[in-house]
This record gives structure tokens, sequence and C-alpha cells, in this order.
């Protein structure tokens, strides 16, 4: 087991997100690290559950912050701007709270939120 406390986001890839993400888990979760598993337009991914290649590698990751750093919370972000998933705000809140679903299916007991980078970068808890 990893030293430190730490939190889990499934993020974008985009780079203006994950700092904002970082610093908001931190403080919310009191944690010494955040594990960001990244993929462009993770939330539309998994909502989608389509490339399962793509969605087993998410999990197998989401697996390792959980059993190798102890995680026990999980943020799922989808944000303002998004190339890999260009949908609308709402659409985008839809994808975050389908993929909520399908994190609890694979047995996560802990914290899952969903997350909003707005336009000015600020995270929104949703």
């Amino acid at each position: 087991m990893a030293k430190g406390r730490f939190a889990t986001a499934i993020n974008c890839m985009d780079g203006r997100v994950q700092t904002p993400v970082y610093e908001y888990l931190k403080n919310k979760y009191k944690v010494d690290y955040v594990d960001m598993i990244t993929e462009p337009g993770p939330n539309k991914i998994l909502a989608e559950n389509s490339d399962q290649v793509i969605i087993a590698s998410i999990k197998r990751r989401v697996e390792i912050s959980i059993h190798q750093h102890g995680s026990r919370s999980i943020a799922i972000v989808g944000h303002y701007d998004c190339a890999g998933n260009p949908n609308s705000k709402e659409v985008q809140l839809e994808h975050i709270k389908a993929v909520k679903k399908l994190i609890r299916s694979w047995g996560f007991q802990g914290e899952l939120q969903g997350l909003w980078v707005d336009e000015n970068w600020q995270v929104n808890e949703v």
C-alpha cells in the first residue's frame, strides 16, 4: 500500500481541468494525492459503454487506485469546452449520473461524486 492518503479522479485529459480538480479533491477529502485517470471525455466514454477496451483500462486503473493506494473516493469529471465530449452541459451531467451507476456496479462502496468544471475553470459538485 502506498504511503499517504489518496482520492481518485476520472478526468478529461484536457490540461485546463487538471489543476482545479486536483486542488478541489485534495482540499475536500484532505488527501495527499489524487490519482488522475484521464481520457478525452471519459464521462461520455463510460456512459455510452461502447468502447470496452478503454472502459476495461479505466476500470483497471480505478482498481489500482483503490486497492494499491487505498483511495476511498472517486470523482467523475465533465467540463466546459470538452473536445472529447462536445455535448452540452446538460448532456454531460446526464453522462456523469450514468457513470456513477456504472462505477457502483463495479462494486465500489466509497464516496462517489460528479464534478463539473465550468467556463471559469471552477469546480462545481453535480
